[in-house]
């Protein structure tokens, strides 16, 4: 006998997301109430930083300073904030967290091909759904500036990223369910920017990453390898603290499914380094381990980045921010991607919580320069396919579906807020700017 509990019909589903409507009707979600901020931006983000590296966050301000969209990428501990104080839908789905153009690359699935999709997951967190296409709109927005759009095709790109996330949510809401769970997005390759990604991703080998980041230990024939110091992004580690992150890898191992568990057994570790990564994780501890396996052709290299809990923990009541933020990061993941790195995986150290994964096995990002032309408005409707896929993966498609329905209100909302939260964006990056945190000495 099944336990006794109510499973939720279809129409009972559909029905919940149009009764959202009343909690927040979609043509409201254009509203923005910065007067209601807890505290300034710069203090958030001061209070965000506390247990940072010191001598590291004095850089995170110089990149954050560069642009608006810079300040953008390490600001999420205020737009969190500003989402915190609006009305919201309470249709819950895992959120990236830190949805902007630039986290979504090309990295290689488990069997070696090359996908893209999402894949930074940071502040990844239950929250509602709307937060993420929120920060989305945001950035096509100040990525749009940034490349030399025009102001009126910087939002229409905006609507039509929407406009495709609402399309495909409804094509989800009529799928089997497996059959949501699995979808793979189409034509990606056709598109230009993501069609760059691809072909960087390509030539990211780890043999490249080997070439790259390391160096003969001596000028002695047959001298092992060890990582080239590029301070102060890429500094090797020595001594107790190495040892420290090579003890890391204990718990990792353990939570690790046993195939994989004995794949990474069958590599040696070789060095280690301290690697700035980023813009809103600088100050965070990140560490890289090279690993040798068939000898020095075979390079493995794993990334250990420390994880702070997500900027939106302390708005979201019900988001079980107690364990391991590392975990939180792998589960958020794992819930969003079709295919994860088969090395993904968590561990801590010194106190602190740890995400592990490979670092640039065959990944690829897009430039902000890639979105000029017509690559602005290819790229957003690709954006809303991979959050919809994400949200309908871990969500409930047919409660969102329900909810948007088949007008075009949501989405000119959401065009009016991505212009209005980029010139608040602006502003706020005016402010660090006058501030003696991005100044240089």
């Amino acid at each position: 006998m099944f336990p006794v509990m109510h499973w939720a019909t279809p129409e009972e589903r559909r029905n919940l997301g149009q009764a959202r409507r009343k909690q927040v009707g979609r043509q409201k979600h254009d509203e923005l109430n910065v007067k209601a901020r807890p505290m300034t931006a710069l203090q958030l983000l001061e209070r965000a930083e506390r247990g940072r590296v010191p001598n590291l966050l004095k850089l995170k301000h110089q990149l954050m300073a560069a642009s608006p969209f810079g300040y953008f990428r390490g600001a999420v501990p205020v737009m969190a904030a500003d989402l915190s104080v609006l009305p919201n839908t309470g249709i819950v789905s895992q959120l990236c967290g830190d949805a902007h153009v630039r986290n979504l690359g090309a990295f290689a699935a488990p069997d070696g091909r090359l996908v893209f999709d999402i894949n930074d997951f940071d502040e990844t967190i239950r929250g509602p759904f709307e937060w993420d296409l929120k920060r989305m709109a945001a950035s096509l927005v100040l990525a749009g500036r940034e490349s030399g759009h025009k102001e009126t095709s910087a939002c229409c790109a905006v609507e039509e990223f929407i406009e495709r996330y609402s399309a495909k949510m409804r094509e989800f809401s009529e799928l089997p369910l497996l059959e949501v769970g699995r979808y793979q997005v189409h034509r990606l390759g056709s598109v230009e920017p993501i069609h760059e990604a691809l072909l960087k991703a390509e030539r990211a080998t780890p043999q490249h990453t080997l070439e790259r980041l390391t160096e003969a230990a001596s000028s002695k024939p047959g001298a092992p390898l060890r990582f080239r110091e590029q301070k102060p992004m890429l500094t090797r580690v020595t001594g107790s603290q190495a040892v420290a992150v090579l003890g890391a890898l204990g718990p990792y191992h353990e939570m690790l499914e046993r195939q994989r568990q004995h794949l990474l057994s069958l590599y040696r570790p070789v060095d280690v380094a301290f690697k700035v990564v980023g813009t809103g994780s600088v100050g965070l501890r990140d560490y890289c381990i090279y690993f040798e396996g068939n000898g020095p052709h075979d390079p493995l290299f794993l990334q250990i980045k420390e994880e702070a809990a997500s900027g939106y923990a302390a708005y979201l009541t019900d988001a079980h921010p107690a364990h391991q933020n590392g975990q939180r990061a792998v589960e958020g993941q794992r819930a969003m991607q079709v295919q994860s790195d088969p090395f993904l995986g968590w561990t801590h150290m010194g106190g602190r919580d740890f995400l592990v994964r490979q670092l640039n096995d065959h990944k690829g990002s897009i430039e902000i320069e890639d979105l000029q032309g017509s690559g602005l408005a290819a790229f957003a409707e690709i954006c809303g396919e991979l959050l919809a896929r994400g949200h309908a993966r871990s969500g409930d498609p047919m409660v969102i579906a329900a909810y948007i329905g088949t007008g075009n209100r949501f989405a000119q909302a959401l065009g009016r807020f991505g212009a209005l939260y980029a010139d608040q964006t602006e502003k706020d990056w005016q402010a660090l700017r006058r501030s003696r945190k991005a100044k240089s000495k």
